[in-house]
């Protein structure tokens, strides 16, 4: 069976080391990358930042499902943002600030969720109601919820990353 033809991640069953409820979280980062994976392979290079019709850019939603990713599970182990992770936020989407290649940009992002679901096989259930702030302004909001929107917010550039990635290629060889 190719990796096309696997069932979603949800159906694979849990996730090794993963608490019960964040079995979701986890299942939805495996999704994402498999997705991400499967829509870049074989991208061409010089479609990387182009934005067709103003929307963002593939190179965008590489960076910025890793960095949403990053930011959110710092915030639910109660941390701040560092000087890089600050940095990677500011040159999101900028192909003057950025010389990465797709491949690289998916190795990134890949990593990411290895480091993603480490993270919630380390975290305790009991503190997912806990409140932690979020941002410079310290908006409080629960581990559970910062994890959840870690997966949903990723999937829902995954989801735009796949209309981006057709319309490129579709222009590309048209």
């Amino acid at each position: 069976m190719t990796q096309e033809n696997t069932p979603e991640a949800w159906l694979n069953g849990p996730v090794a080391n993963v608490p019960p409820l964040l079995q979701p979280v986890a299942h939805a980062l495996l999704q994402a990358r498999k997705e991400v994976n499967q829509l870049v392979k074989d991208f061409p290079a010089a479609g990387l930042w182009q934005k067709p019709a103003g929307a963002a850019s593939v190179g965008f939603h590489l960076q910025h499902v890793t960095g949403v990713v990053d930011r959110l599970f710092t915030y639910a182990k109660g941390d701040s943002l560092d000087a890089s992770q600050f940095k990677a936020l500011i040159s999101e989407g900028d192909a003057s600030l950025n010389e990465k290649t797709v491949d690289e940009l998916v190795q990134l992002f890949n990593l990411q969720v290895d480091k993603a679901l480490q993270q919630l096989s380390e975290t305790d259930e009991a503190t997912l109601t806990e409140t932690r702030g979020v941002g410079r302004a310290q908006i409080p909001s629960p581990v559970q919820g910062l994890l959840f929107h870690a997966a949903e917010h990723t999937m829902r550039h995954v989801g735009q990353l796949l209309v981006t990635v057709k319309v490129i290629k579709a222009g590309l060889h048209s």
